[in-house]
């Protein structure tokens, strides 16, 4: 994983251990490349989306799309898979999605890589073991085309202290 901060690239080799006190409103961070393969495509479609332009390489050679192309909902699933990298035991799940769009096809072969802008960290006011952080990410292949886009938030615990772990 790499992590801009600015102009700086930093390498994180604890990628999953970041607590929300490691999030920095500012940052961006990027996965290393996922492939993605006919077969998968396929698999996912015939399961969660079975649309012919999904399911059937020939078929799909005359849509609109000239050729088989992922389901959206697969690639969001691969931007979660991504996210993941980011996320580990400090991970609470999310509130929600603000925005979501699919900007061009993901197609066999494609290399997807996930980009992360940290846009805030806000500690909870109730709760302050948690908070959210809020992140644009954008799903790249390997021709810098960003395919999809989201906007969420990220519900995270604070780290524990040693305070913490005493009774």
């Amino acid at each position: 994983m790499v992590i801009r901060s600015g102009e700086t690239i930093v390498r994180d080799p604890v990628v999953s251990e970041r607590w929300l006190d490691d999030w920095r409103a500012g940052e961006v961070l990027e996965t290393e490349p996922y492939e993605i393969s006919q077969e998968r495509i396929i698999g996912f479609a015939n399961e969660f989306d079975p649309q012919l332009f999904h399911t059937d390489p020939e078929g799909a050679k005359d849509t609109i799309y000239g050729g088989l192309i992922a389901s959206g909902w697969h690639s969001g699933s691969i931007m979660m898979r991504l996210l993941s990298t980011f996320l580990g035991e400090a991970s609470m799940g999310s509130p929600g999605v603000e925005e979501l769009r699919w900007l061009a096809p993901v197609r066999p072969r494609d290399l997807l890589r996930l980009r992360v802008h940290v846009d805030a960290v806000t500690l909870s006011r109730s709760k302050p073991d948690r908070g959210v952080v809020t992140v644009d990410k954008e799903l790249i292949n390997q021709h810098d085309a960003v395919v999809m886009t989201m906007t969420a938030a990220l519900l995270m615990r604070r780290r524990p202290t040693i305070a913490d772990s005493t009774v």
